[in-house]
């Protein structure tokens, strides 16, 4: 892992809440993060529906670049660029964007699971897939269109997830890159490529679907426009791994292999690492998923809503005229009587943006439960509620991979919240490891590396984490408790 000097690579990291530019410093055998640039994200409601604002996260990801370019391009050797998953833009025959892309939560896919299961039986989906069935997915989101008539649809020519879009606005070169190809539920991974027949038999025009990289493909260097604008040539753009989690997962700290990883964030992405994707009945009636990975791994896991539903919360207090931090929010659950009442997270309700708190206060009652009504109660009622479907998660995938998982390394920017960690160790009765906070852009960064021949595999990137980072660990208290709480959640986790 020896390298000739320092080098510096830029992961443009962007979130459903907000993205950052940050700086790499790598020496060979440690990273250094640095913040260059950080803005705001979030969906924009139109006459047409939910939507992202990709022309300024575009212009955005360029004040990141020309940031980094200004303040350490004599050592910057590779730009990668990550985000969430499903959601895509379309370009015309001419790679101009058609639309603005819809946002994952707009109601566009209401019903569309079951349409879909019209079309093609729903374990036949599966068999072809191995995805996990959400609403969000881009299969869904594409029939809708198709079921719409969507003339967007009609002139489409190539189909880009969103970080294949912006590299290819960085590039000029269409691609998809693995990891997050496989979270449109459009990719066969027995196949290793598009699941074609399923597409079109969604009524879906298959032509649009790019070739696919692999993690750590070297898509090329940045444009001459771009360079220009953003003071910087000769750059590599690489696709590191272009699905946040994957990223995440590829810097966890570990050093066995039966861990579990939480990705804690909007979203708690609860998995284990695999060599082979999990498609059979076991995997199908748990209604799990087999996203890629990098390294040649897939992710065995199972998303569930996260902190989303706290940053609804707060977002429905401000509107009330009571701004709270999330450090005040915590505490204020730190404070609340334990273990009240508990819900599913992933109850349908909890997932469109909306008052989060009255939903959670109308599902308390109707499930004869303790009615939280202080705000503090409410959160410490989510928290709770999160960490106990961790243990519902780890439990399922236990079952199905017929092997014990511990201990719990849980990533990414929830690992700031300490009493969830405690939570998650207390509901799972297994020791939790927490850090880095950083993971997706460490992972990014690493992947670059690697992509570049300065680190030689993923047991290398996780070397490099252990010696870069400082972990927390967490030991279970309170097993009897926290036993009881979770009898009344599978009490609950299937009313609707």
């Amino acid at each position: 892992m020896m390298v000739p000097r320092q080098l510096s690579f830029l992961a443009l990291d962007l979130g459903a809440e907000s993205g950052r530019a940050m700086l790499g410093q790598f020496d060979g055998e440690r990273l250094r993060l640095a913040e260059v640039h950080r803005f705001p994200n979030g969906p924009v409601r139109l006459p047409s529906g939910l939507h992202w604002d990709a022309l300024r996260l575009w212009t955005e990801i360029k004040s990141g670049l020309s940031l980094a370019i200004r303040e350490h391009g004599a050592n910057l050797v590779g730009i990668g660029l990550d985000t969430w998953g499903v959601d895509f833009g379309l370009l015309d025959r001419h790679g101009v964007l058609i639309s603005d892309p819809y946002h994952y939560r707009d109601s566009r896919t209401d019903g569309m699971v079951q349409e879909a299961f019209r079309r093609v039986p729903r374990e036949e989906i599966f068999e072809r897939t191995g995805i996990q069935f959400m609403a969000i997915n881009s299969l869904y989101q594409l029939l809708s269109m198709a079921i719409s008539d969507s003339p967007a649809l009609d002139i489409a020519d190539t189909f880009l997830t969103m970080p294949d879009l912006f590299n290819y606005w960085l590039t000029g070169r269409k691609a998809c890159e693995f990891s997050i190809a496989t979270t449109t539920q459009c990719y066969d991974p027995r196949a290793g490529d598009w699941a074609t027949p399923l597409i079109e038999e969604m009524g879906i025009p298959s032509h649009i679907f790019p070739e696919i990289v692999p993690p750590g493909a070297v898509l090329g260097e940045m444009s001459p426009s771009v360079a220009e604008e953003v003071g910087g040539s000769g750059l590599s753009v690489i696709a590191p791994g272009c699905h946040d989690t994957a990223l995440a997962v590829a810097a966890v700290p570990a050093e066995e292999g039966d861990f579990v990883y939480i990705s804690s964030g909007t979203w708690s992405l609860v998995g284990a690492e695999i060599s082979e994707p999990i498609i059979n009945e076991h995997s199908l009636a748990f209604d799990v998923t087999n996203e890629g990975g990098v390294g040649g791994t897939f992710r065995f896991l199972k998303n569930t809503t996260g902190l989303w539903i706290v940053q609804e919360c707060r977002r429905t207090w401000a509107r009330q005229g009571e701004d709270f931090s999330y450090d005040d929010l915590t505490q204020m659950a730190a404070q609340a009587p334990p273990l009240q009442s508990v819900f599913d997270p992933d109850y349908h309700e909890f997932r469109k943006p909306g008052d989060m708190p009255a939903r959670i206060r109308a599902f308390c009652q109707r499930t004869g439960q303790p009615v939280p009504q202080s705000k503090g109660a409410v959160v410490r009622c989510v928290l709770e509620s999160l960490a106990l479907k961790y243990r519902w998660v780890i439990e399922g995938l236990e079952a199905i991979l017929g092997r014990h998982l511990e201990p719990v390394h849980i990533v990414g920017g929830g690992t700031q919240n300490r009493l969830l960690n405690q939570f998650a160790a207390n509901a799972t009765g297994r020791p939790v490891v927490t850090g880095p906070v950083e993971a997706t852009a460490a992972g990014n960064v690493l992947m670059q590396a690697l992509a570049l021949g300065h680190i030689g595999s993923v047991g290398e990137i996780r070397q490099v984490v252990r010696n870069s980072c400082d972990v927390v660990a967490y030991e279970p208290t309170g097993r009897a408790e926290w036993d009881d709480a979770y009898d009344r959640l599978l009490r609950v986790i299937h009313v609707r």
